[in-house]
């Protein structure tokens, strides 16, 4: 898109990994490989990274700037959306989950088109089944809203309601909205059959 306003990409990796015993879902090698370093090898079409992590913020500094959520007591999503809006230097936000090694390769550039042809302050995908709340565009300006909720123990489904976010179709991607959560995810064959397969 020629001309286009400058887009960060913020990976979401500030997960309790619960189901993988509380180990750091980012760090977990996918195929020998740290799943963090499978999502950023995705990402095409921004302009800086960002890296929203509550732990182990040295090792996810070499790939990136690293911040955490604006307070301890603060966990979920939409605490570090708020974190990643409010260090955002570029016009707009992209958000991703660590736990997706295979985001659509377009999602920056579809969600950005969609959000000004709807003249849309924020904008989601939806991949022809539900939305997928982590994957989603939105204006800098949001960050004081994204923290206000975020305080309020909002959720972020409910926030993208009340800000007039609008769904984006990614049906033809659905397949790589998916994400791994448990230890039988990160095998090599549960790998291959669920996003390539």
């Amino acid at each position: 898109m020629i001309g286009r306003p400058a887009i960060t990409a913020a990976i979401l990796a500030g997960g309790a990994g619960l189901r993988l015993g509380g180990r750091d879902k980012g760090l977990e090698p996918l195929a020998g490989t740290p799943l963090v370093e499978h999502v950023l090898a995705a990402l095409h079409g921004v302009d800086a990274l960002l890296i929203v992590a509550n732990r182990n913020h040295d090792a996810y500094s070499r790939y990136a700037r690293t911040v955490a959520d604006a307070a301890v007591d603060r966990h979920g999503p939409l605490a570090g959306i708020a974190a990643a809006c409010a260090a955002c230097d570029t016009p707009w936000l992209l958000t991703v989950p660590v736990d997706c090694p295979d985001p659509p390769g377009d999602l920056a550039e579809r969600l950005l088109r969609g959000a000004l042809l709807h003249d849309a302050q924020a904008v989601v995908a939806h991949d022809g089944t539900t939305r997928q709340p982590l994957f989603a565009l939105y204006r800098r300006e949001l960050a004081g809203a994204a923290a206000a909720a975020a305080a309020a123990a909002q959720g972020v489904w409910s926030w993208q309601d009340a800000i007039g976010a609008r769904e984006l179709d990614f049906a033809d991607r659905g397949q790589q909205f998916q994400n791994l959560n448990t230890p039988d995810d990160f095998l090599p064959h549960a790998a291959r059959t669920r996003f390539r397969g």
